[in-house]
């Protein structure tokens, strides 16, 4: 008579729970890395209507510097709703038009900075901040 294996033996079991722990050891950290970025990527986003603001600043004075006058009331509406969701701690705009953002605890207070250059009719956006370090941006 034959005999029939009927389930997995404990060595073929325990390999399978070793392979699931391997897994998750790696897989963790990976995904709060990932949750960390998709929070950031709020604090880039408060800083799109200022892009534009000061994109508008820029052609329609001619030049950078003077972006947060009195006079300007494009960067101040932007400005004033920057700041709102629960991942973006600060949000500032210099006269020159350059755009600090500072995250909130949820993303470590990581920066992200965007400095205006205007040549030719265009301006152009260089980005800097502690979040490049960390891989946020």
């Amino acid at each position: 008579m034959k005999k029939v294996q009927a389930g997995f033996t404990l060595i073929e079991l325990m390999i399978v729970v070793a392979i699931i722990g391997i897994l998750a050891a790696i897989a963790l950290p990976a995904y709060q890395t990932y949750t960390a970025k998709a929070k950031f990527s709020e604090v880039v986003l408060a800083t799109s209507a200022l892009k534009t603001a000061v994109e508008l600043c820029a052609m329609s004075d001619g030049g950078l510097g003077n972006c947060v006058s009195s006079k300007n009331n494009d960067v101040k509406a932007a400005l004033a709703g920057a700041a709102g969701g629960p991942n973006v701690s600060t949000v500032v705009v210099s006269a020159s038009g350059v755009i600090k953002a500072t995250g909130a605890s949820t993303v470590g207070g990581k920066s992200y900075k965007l400095t205006p250059s205007l040549a030719n009719g265009a301006v152009t956006w260089s980005q800097a901040g502690s979040c490049g370090a960390a891989g946020y941006c």
